[in-house]
């Protein structure tokens, strides 16, 4: 029998997520996901199949962006702000199969912090 990697047992994890968890106009899905050099957030509208919103550490009014905690909170704050211009106060939340730890709950309780609802 063989083991499963990494990547095989996150994606199936955020398979059973989405089973579960789904975005309307009124409530995005707040997707988080992350590489090595940078994290990414969007509110995404599953209904219409489009992107709302979207923060990522890479971009300009994030100084010294990279893939931790410090930087997951400025995107949960920058996220947070973007959903607010766009008059969305809840959301649901989908931590792409990642473990709620870390730099997902930093951005998470930053988004909190600036006003989210989730």
């Amino acid at each position: 029998m063989s083991t499963l990697n990494r990547k095989a047992v996150r994606r199936r994890i955020h398979t059973r997520i989405r089973k579960k968890v789904s975005g309307t106009a009124t409530r995005p899905r707040l997707a988080v996901s992350y590489s090595n050099q940078h994290i990414y957030a969007q509110l995404i509208d599953d209904v219409a199949g489009r992107t709302l919103a979207a923060a990522a550490s890479s971009d300009k009014s994030i100084e010294n962006g990279s893939s931790n905690s410090a930087s997951a909170a400025k995107v949960g704050a920058l996220i947070a702000d973007r959903a607010k211009g766009a008059n969305i106060e809840e959301v649901v939340f989908d931590r792409g199969g990642h473990l709620f730890h870390g730099k997902i709950k930093s951005l998470a309780d930053a988004a909190r912090e600036a006003g989210l609802k989730f």
